[in-house]
């Protein structure tokens, strides 16, 4: 059966729903905006446009196909440092996808932003609140967008509200756990990454979810992210399908 043809996407859904081991959580990492355009000459911010462009594509093929739960690596707490005129980009883009996210609401898509929310101009952080408002009531798929986010600060989040916690002698330090450090990270609720997806050739995670990714899987491709498409998606979970996943065990 061939599966890695192009295929419209009522035909790619029927292929991946015979597939034995669906990952419950799949996160990209969205990498290769910049070099997508300076390969061809462009300003990077022209790149970053078209890696916004390929988010929604993306997305949606993931609804179709019947993913659960996504999340996406958009700007971490490291990405400030890029140049103004990309940083002012990237916010103006995903201004205007907050402001054009009304599918979700007729798909019955659920959005949650992973990160440190405070650092945004209060009208962006305004229109994230609404989002997730508007959408805290639907289930048929999660959409997990990690902005101002970074994994290493999320873990440091989490312990300082339990460190708070002792303080106010409501927990004692023994009772410290890994389900009580997980309750309190931005993903609480939400199932641990089965699949990471990493575009762009580059094989680090970046401090990308680093503490729900323990046990991921996986996938790397040398495809930049502006053309990450829906193909190379199925070849990933087909590829997560023929992995045997031990969590440690035999």
């Amino acid at each position: 059966m061939a599966l890695f043809g192009k295929k419209d996407n009522k035909e790619a859904a029927k292929s991946i729903s015979e597939l034995k081991n669906f990952p419950q959580h799949v996160g990209f990492i969205m990498d290769g905006n910049g070099r997508w355009a300076k390969k061809r000459g462009l300003p990077r911010t022209f790149g970053h446009r078209e890696g916004a462009k390929n988010f929604r594509k993306i997305v949606r093929y993931c609804k179709d196909i019947g993913l659960k739960n996504i999340s996406f690596y958009a700007f971490s707490t490291e990405n400030w440092q890029r140049p103004k005129e990309e940083v002012d980009t990237i916010m103006g883009l995903f201004s205007d996808y907050l402001d054009d996210v009304q599918e979700l609401l007729t798909e019955k898509t659920r959005m949650v932003f992973l990160g440190d929310k405070t650092i945004f101009p209060d009208y962006i952080r305004a229109k994230m609140e609404k989002v997730e408002a508007e959408t805290a009531c639907y289930s048929d798929m999660i959409l997990m967008l990690a902005v101002n986010y970074g994994g290493r600060d999320e873990i440091a989040h989490s312990a300082r509200i339990l460190a708070q916690q002792v303080k106010d002698g409501v927990l004692s330090p023994e009772d410290i756990t890994e389900d009580s450090i997980s309750e309190h990270l931005y993903t609480s609720g939400y199932p641990d990454v089965d699949l990471v997806i990493r575009p762009s050739g580059e094989l680090r995670l970046s401090n990308f979810l680093i503490w729900q990714c323990a046990y991921a899987e996986y996938y790397f491709t040398d495809i930049l992210w502006p053309d990450f498409s829906p193909e190379e998606l199925d070849k990933a979970l087909i590829d997560f399908d023929s992995r045997h996943r031990r969590f440690g065990g035999v």
